[in-house]
């Protein structure tokens, strides 16, 4: 499968909690990094406990794909996941060798998370709100 339809189809997977069919694009040896957090994911199976367990992100109710691009074996994705009282925006820098994800970089935050310093204010304008 071509890493813009695997990565897709990770997606797909994810937002349906077939933590199985995950487990079928993600390589055994994968390495998932989150630079916000500082935390680095190592492994197929430790990828899916974090993201099943009941005390993460278990209870999400929908993953929407924004955007998804692709450069031979990179491929990038922006996502974005509402919860009850926040809504998580994140890209995603995946690399797929041989069928599977091997590694992935993904960048994680909320709208307005990070405020803009006022300095800042005669040069910019605010983004409309989705």
């Amino acid at each position: 499968m071509e890493p813009l339809k695997l990565v897709a189809r990770l997606w797909e997977r994810i937002e349906a909690r077939d933590w199985d069919g995950v487990a079928g694009l993600i390589a055994e040896d994968a390495v998932i990094e989150w630079p916000v957090s500082g935390e680095r994911i190592v492994g197929r199976a430790n990828f899916i406990a974090v993201n099943s367990s009941d005390d993460g992100y278990s209870d999400e109710r929908s993953v929407e794909l924004l955007r998804i691009v692709a450069d031979g074996d990179l491929v990038v994705t922006e996502v974005e996941m509402p919860q009850d009282h926040v809504l998580y925006r994140a890209v995603s820098l995946w690399t797929v060798r041989d069928g599977e994800v091997v590694a992935a970089r993904e960048y994680w935050t909320s709208p307005g998370q990070d405020p803009a310093p006022r300095w800042r204010a005669g040069y910019v304008e605010p983004l409309p709100v989705d």
